[in-house]
């Protein structure tokens, strides 16, 4: 089982920065993908950001491309989120997520098998 608890977040203004952080705990096997998904309101979740368990490839949605970073700290068990250049629709319940895949489907939250609880960003 894997458990992951989420920290950061909070409110900026329009192209402020903010980071979060996710503690991993469990085991994670390679070859599948940790990432970050959002939650706007009255949309469905959707992926975000996500980086392969054992390697450096990462995959970003077009929205966040240039924007976003996420990274990964192995000797912290770490997950993070680095998030530049907000805008308001960035606004959104962002939930740390693992063992999922990294192909084509990687976006979809169905596809994954474990979220924390989210921390909430704010960006007016």
């Amino acid at each position: 089982d894997v458990q992951l608890v989420e920290s950061g977040g909070g409110s900026a203004q329009a192209g402020g920065s903010l980071a979060l952080s996710c503690v991993v705990s469990g085991d994670t096997p390679s070859g599948y993908c940790m990432g970050w998904f959002r939650r706007s309101e009255g949309k469905q979740r959707h992926g975000v950001a996500a980086i392969k368990i054992g390697g450096d490839s990462t995959v970003y949605a077009d929205s966040v491309k240039g924007r976003f970073t996420i990274s990964r700290d192995n000797a912290k068990n770490t997950l993070s989120l680095q998030l530049n250049s907000l805008k308001p629709e960035d606004t959104a319940m962002y939930y740390c997520a693992a063992v999922g895949p990294c192909g084509r489907r990687w976006n979809i939250d169905y596809e994954w098998l474990y979220f924390g609880q989210g921390t909430q960003v704010t960006v007016s």
